[in-house]
């Protein structure tokens, strides 16, 4: 997704950190793999597993060579800023959609509700709170989103409860039930959102359309998915050395693995997500 950052700068980079825990470092990678795997199999794209498995390695092993960089969509990177300005993520269509969510209703953590109120700049009016549902991640915490006008325009601030990781639920031995959210985006090569911050539990950031993520539909019909998929793998790599002195370990164990090691676990991986898939469509269907 897109935020900015304090000098008003367009800035790419992963925006969703919800289900962050500590893991192996191929997590990410093979998690990301996966994925592109799985959208080329239903038309979203249309390079193949090979293909995206050496763009993604590619930008991995690049940032963690150089240091990494921040995605700053300024005088650098245009084609990934055309992208991210698409006329899918148009300001009318995004507010519009803003606007129809329904005011919330029955009584809101007053904490919540001063948490965004305070956001609010001097002057706003018309101010009302609305639920919202995005993403799936976060399914089952409270979205409340803050509308209001100001200065002749919309705004709007989101609060979203956060939550420890599902695998620490999964692995009960290990888990911590800490939320890792603000150590990534405080630790990692990044160039931050100066209106994100957690709070007692809530993530707090501004909603605007060019602060909020990219969709597959959002692409264009021309553009260089080995490219966008290389820069995935850098800002990866960007999230990856936050981890003081990992990137060079990780090079390292990278040279010793074997050529296709990456485009076999994100095979596995892909039939194991349609066999879970099956398996909770028989269930519902129960």
């Amino acid at each position: 997704g897109t935020w900015r950052d304090a000098e008003g700068r367009l800035v790419w980079g992963v925006n969703d950190l919800d289900e962050a825990a500590n893991l192996p470092y191929t997590s990410d990678l093979v998690r990301l793999a996966t994925s592109a795997g799985l959208a080329a199999a239903e038309g979203h794209l249309s390079i193949n597993l090979k293909e995206a498995c050496a763009a993604i390695l590619g930008g991995y092993t690049s940032a963690l060579r150089s240091g990494g960089k921040p995605m700053v969509l300024a005088e650098n990177d245009r084609w990934l800023r055309k992208i991210a300005t698409g006329r899918l993520r148009d300001p009318v269509a995004f507010w519009a959609r803003i606007s129809g969510l329904p005011t919330a209703r029955g009584p809101l953590p007053n904490r919540v509700q001063e948490l965004l109120l305070q956001r609010l700049p001097d002057g706003a009016t018309r101010v009302r709170f609305a639920r919202r549902r995005a993403g799936l991640g976060s399914l089952g915490l409270d979205r409340l989103v803050a509308i209001a006008d100001w200065d002749g325009s919309l705004i709007a601030h989101e609060a979203k409860s956060l939550a420890p990781s599902a695998w620490e639920w999964a692995h009960t031995t290990h888990a911590s039930g800490r939320i890792h959210y603000l150590d990534l985006v405080t630790q990692a090569v990044r160039c931050p959102d100066p209106t994100l911050e957690v709070r007692d539990g809530w993530l707090v950031r501004r909603l605007s359309p060019d602060c909020s993520r990219i969709l597959l539909e959002e692409l264009p019909q021309r553009r260089d998915e080995a490219r966008l998929l290389k820069s995935m793998g850098w800002e990866a790599g960007n999230i990856h050395l936050g981890t003081r002195a990992a990137g060079r370990a990780i090079v390292i164990d990278l040279t010793r693995r074997k050529q296709g090691w990456l485009r076999d676990a994100a095979t596995r991986m892909g039939r194991r997500l349609r066999s879970d898939w099956k398996d909770w469509r028989a269930a519902q269907s129960r």
